[in-house]
């Protein structure tokens, strides 16, 4: 199967937010796009931050923050669906993931972002949309969106 890529730049913060909406407006144009999308990139490279502008772009007028210690916050987008933010990074096995519902949220009405990814790579879906953030030399971010 073919894979596709797609490579956004975030210059600065300054240009976070419209780069969230360009990665909200390519996705949204993809016909078989998945509700799942899984974040990797290292610590400090700017997961948390981009998925705040994502839901920013998405409407939603919760305040956005990682949900480290919870797993998973809920917040609703201007249309009305659920995005659930997920942060895998205290979790220490793939159980943890199960006994929160994980498989529920895949396949659901809502869009799913997960940081930290690689915690529970081996049950993400077939179809999950993969977002790497690297950080270049000079502090711009290149977001890779591949399916």
């Amino acid at each position: 199967m073919e894979k596709n890529i797609k490579t956004f730049e975030i210059k600065s913060l300054d240009t976070i937010n419209s780069c969230a909406q360009e990665f909200i407006d390519y996705v949204s144009s993809c016909s078989s796009q998945s509700n799942v999308f899984a974040f990797f990139g290292r610590m400090g490279a700017g997961k948390t931050t981009f998925i705040k502008a994502l839901c920013s772009a998405l409407g939603a007028e919760d305040d956005v923050n990682s949900p480290t210690f919870t797993i998973v916050n809920e917040y609703r987008s201007a249309k009305g669906f659920p995005i659930y933010h997920f942060d895998f990074y205290r979790i220490k096995s793939i159980k943890e993931a199960y006994d929160i519902g994980i498989d529920e949220y895949f396949g659901g009405n809502g869009l799913c972002f997960m940081e930290w990814s690689e915690k529970i790579e081996s049950i993400l879906p077939e179809d999950v949309n993969r977002v790497e953030i690297t950080v270049e030399p000079d502090g711009t971010r290149l977001v890779t969106l591949s399916w």
